[in-house]
Formats: structure tokens, sequence, C-alpha cells
């Protein structure tokens, strides 16, 4: 049974992480007004349009920057979870999982997004989280 939670984990990893490297690039490609309206999706885009100044620019690209290299740490940390490497499954849970957290409470309760993607990721990673810890601190002990 642990096996098949540590598996079903990494391979929610690595679709929480491919999700988080798209939307980071696609963050960092678009412009101001495209970035902030693609992240807070169930705003009205005419209420987001205006010319956003530069500085605004470089946080938005920062914020794409870190969705990125989040994304690409959980991916990379995938199929390690998927073995069952603490290490893994620990760093998998700090990166992704506070990155959600953040994501919770400021834009899901913020009411800024739609279920669809973002929510549904936060469900993927606490379900990411809950299956591999469950699984990791429940190892038989000749395993």
């Amino acid at each position: 049974m642990q096996t098949t939670a540590f598996r079903i984990a990494g391979i929610l990893w690595a679709i929480w992480g491919l999700v988080h490297i798209f939307a980071g690039v696609m963050t960092i490609s678009g412009d101001a007004t495209a970035a902030v309206s693609g992240i807070a999706d169930a705003v009205d885009p005419s209420t987001l349009a205006m010319d956003y100044p530069p500085a605004a620019g470089a946080i938005l690209n920062q914020h794409g920057w870190n969705l990125a290299w989040i994304g690409l740490t959980t991916l990379i940390c995938s199929p390690l979870v998927w073995r069952g490497s603490p290490n893994a499954i620990f760093l998998a849970a700090l990166v992704g999982g506070l990155a959600d957290v953040g994501y919770f409470l400021f834009m899901d309760l913020g009411g800024y997004v739609h279920f669809v993607p973002g929510t549904v990721m936060t469900i993927v990673s606490a379900s990411a989280i809950v299956l591999s810890f469950w699984a990791h601190f429940n190892r038989s002990s000749d395993a």
C-alpha cells in the first residue's frame, strides 16, 4: 500500500511541477497586464488592463521565476518520491506545500482565482503531501 501511495504522490508532484513551470514561463513571457490577468483569472480582465510601471513588471517576472524554480524542484523530486526517498518527500512538501499555502491564503481565499487550475493544484499538492507522509511514516520495519 505504501508503494502505491509513493507512486501516486510522485505522479502528483510531477503534474504539479510541470503546471508551475509552465505558469512561470507564461508569467515571464507576457506583459504585465497579461501576467496579472493570467494569475487573477477570476477577476474581470478589463479591470486589470493598464500600464503597469516597470517595477511591477519586474515583480511579476520574479514571481514567474519563483513559480518555475519551485515547479522544477518538485518535478526533480517526483521520481525520488516515487521511490520513497525521505529527502525528496520533505523537500517537495516544503517547497511545493509552502508555495501553495501562500496561494491558498491570498488568491483562493481572496476570491481572485477560478477553481481550475489554481485550487485544483492546491488539492494536488496537499494530496501528494498527505500520501507521501502517510506512506513514509507507516513504512513496515522490514522494508
